[in-house]
């Protein structure tokens, strides 16, 4: 069965030539990890393809996607990118352009958007920030509709009523919701905010990121206290719009690489057509 792992990073060493302009790094990091060193990864563990989800280590301007497009020019026929960019800018025309200049390439799955932190800095949870539902966006949208590309929300839980909206205004757009809206010691997986996900599923244009488990787990492999959360999404969208993440090396202070994937193997309650659609089938299904 192959596997995609729909979330990983990768950045360059800080140099004059493409310099760290917010040096934010994972636990534990001070130097690169380079689209070599993903490649390496995911050779030890067995992982076929996978996503470079663009860091904010080179901020949103014209550069920030510069080391990702290198990783995939790269790796042809093993690495995708998602880029980052700067939404708020004065002339729309200008912010339609940057987003085709993201997804210009054609292993560039769409634009992410952090929308859990504030966009001024990026550093700060704030999750009940809605700038996402700002009117200053509708360049962001239409041009991702006309690109037939996807944009990427990075919710906390008290947001996804706000992708709701997103989706109903704009159900030409794909969005894809990463790490579950990352839930933790706050939510619980029947009852709101994190489960508004069951009515975010009514939308066919929002896909969910089963990733970066370890992260919100307060358990070890294979985070048990996890497993409810991915059973609920599992009974509200169905396989066919999940897909599995590792969220790597984000999570070296939690987890091995391996462990990030391998947990799926210890979710009893999956069939093995579960686990096809969550390890390739939904990711072929949207961006294939």
């Amino acid at each position: 069965m192959p596997l995609i792992d729909t979330h990983t990073h990768a950045w360059g060493p800080d140099t004059a030539e493409l310099p760290w302009t917010r040096p934010l790094l994972p636990p534990g990091w001070d130097g690169a990890y380079t689209h070599a060193d993903l490649i390496a990864d995911m050779d030890r563990v067995g992982v076929d393809e996978s996503v470079v989800v663009t860091t904010p280590l080179y901020g949103r301007g014209r550069r920030a996607n510069e080391y990702t497009m290198r990783s995939i020019e790269a790796h042809p026929d093993r690495l995708y990118g998602v880029g980052l960019m700067d939404f708020f800018q004065s002339d729309p025309e200008t912010v339609r352009s940057a987003v085709r200049r993201v997804v210009g390439h054609d292993r560039m799955l769409g634009v992410r958007m952090h929308a859990a932190l504030d966009y001024e800095t990026p550093s700060e949870i704030t999750a009940d920030a809605d700038w996402i539902l700002d009117d200053r966006l509708a360049p962001v949208w239409k041009e991702a509709a006309a690109q037939d590309t996807c944009v990427f929300l990075f919710p906390k839980a008290p947001q996804l009523s706000m992708i709701g909206r997103l989706a109903g205004t704009h159900p030409d757009v794909s969005l894809v919701v990463d790490h579950m809206a990352w839930p933790d010691e706050n939510t619980d997986p029947g009852e709101r905010p994190w489960a508004d996900f069951e009515n975010l599923a009514d939308h066919n244009n929002v896909y969910v990121k089963v990733s970066s488990l370890p992260r919100s787990s307060s358990e070890d492999w294979p985070y048990r206290d996890m497993h409810p959360y991915v059973r609920n999404l599992l009974s509200w969208f169905g396989p066919e719009r999940l897909m599995v993440g590792s969220d790597y090396p984000w999570m070296d202070d939690w987890a091995t690489y391996e462990e990030c994937l391998s947990w799926l193997d210890e979710a009893t309650f999956l069939s093995d057509r579960d686990r096809e659609y969550f390890t390739y089938r939904t990711f072929e299904r949207l961006h294939l």
